[in-house]
């Protein structure tokens, strides 16, 4: 498992960013940190001015603790790795798995950039990147994490091909979380460059990945199923779920639209109630007449009692 990690190193295919490019990133993240930290400081100094000295320095410490530390970790979390700096020179901060960073892990780097950024002037995050084989500070070390860059030229990505339409869906109910960062690593590295090996030594591979995804998950190889395709099939699961944690469910399938209500035939009429049993007798419209006004200004004929309560307006009035 070692040789297919060690020399790749990015989950994603996405080459790990190096010193100058991280630290041109760092100084940009620490000129917006030091502007905002100014901005607040001179505010929280005049609405603070009638307090003691105590309160005075306790409003400072905090607000140096929640402005340059806890600013930088809320940045990375909330942008999954994408700070003003990284974004500005197309860096990414994801995890070993080429997967996005979680709370964790930008609390992780967020704590100990304090000692290798702030209080050393960058010398230990430095000294760690140049060391390390794929530029990494302590931070990244104990986070689990890597900062890559995420401009590539277009045709140097790995493509993972996808699994058969027939098994998509089918490892829905596996439980993927004992498998290790490292054996998915591995698994898209074979996956991205098994038309590149030689078939026996493809075949060979893709059976041990295989066995070990199926002894870490407890559910084997399901039957005439290959394990190339098995492989294929539970990472674009994990994927599937990564992206349904990241951006929260927003890419689920819409509820299907009701069936429209088709239309009456053209010939067809709108039913008619029948009529009630009881139903009033339909009273004729009255013409009016030369005489009607007349008879309306006081002209009182035999029907006039049965009139009296209706205007002479020639209408039957609304029920």
């Amino acid at each position: 498992m070692s040789e297919l990690v060690t020399g790749e190193a990015v989950a994603l295919e996405l080459r790990p960013a190096k010193l100058p490019s991280r630290g041109l990133a760092v100084l940009l993240d620490l000129a917006a940190a030091v502007t905002v930290y100014v901005v607040v400081t001179l505010g929280l100094v005049a609405a603070t001015a009638s307090l003691d000295e105590a309160a005075r320095t306790a409003v400072s410490i905090a607000t140096f603790v929640l402005v340059l530390v806890g600013g930088p970790i809320l940045v990375e979390t909330l942008t999954h790795g994408r700070s003003l700096g990284k974004l500005a020179c197309g860096l990414r901060v994801v995890r070993d798995d080429g997967g996005p960073i979680r709370f964790r892990h930008a609390l992780v780097r967020g704590l100990l950039g304090v000692i290798e950024i702030l209080m050393t002037f960058g010398v230990v995050a430095c000294v760690a990147s140049l060391v390390s084989a794929r530029g990494r500070r302590l931070g990244d070390v104990f986070a689990g994490t890597l900062v890559v860059r995420e401009r590539v030229p277009a045709g140097q990505g790995g493509f993972v091909p996808p699994p058969p339409p027939w098994l998509m869906g089918r490892f829905a109910g596996l439980d993927l979380s004992a498998v290790p960062d490292g054996l998915w690593l591995a698994v898209r590295q074979y996956l991205t460059r098994m038309r590149q090996l030689d078939p026996r030594v493809g075949s060979s591979m893709a059976e041990r990945l295989a066995a070990d995804v199926a002894g870490c998950t407890g559910a084997p190889v399901p039957p005439g199923v290959p394990p190339a395709m098995f492989l294929a099939a539970v990472l674009h699961e994990r994927q599937t779920r990564e992206a349904q944690r990241t951006f929260g469910g927003a890419g689920a399938p819409a509820a299907p639209a009701a069936p429209p209500t088709p239309a009456a035939p053209a010939g067809a009429g709108v039913p008619v109630l029948p009529p009630p049993a009881h139903a009033p007798a339909t009273v004729s419209p009255v013409v009016p007449s030369a005489g009607a006004g007349a008879e309306a200004a006081g002209d009182s004929g035999p029907n006039s009692g049965a009139s009296a309560g209706r205007p002479a307006t020639g209408f039957v009035p609304p029920a």
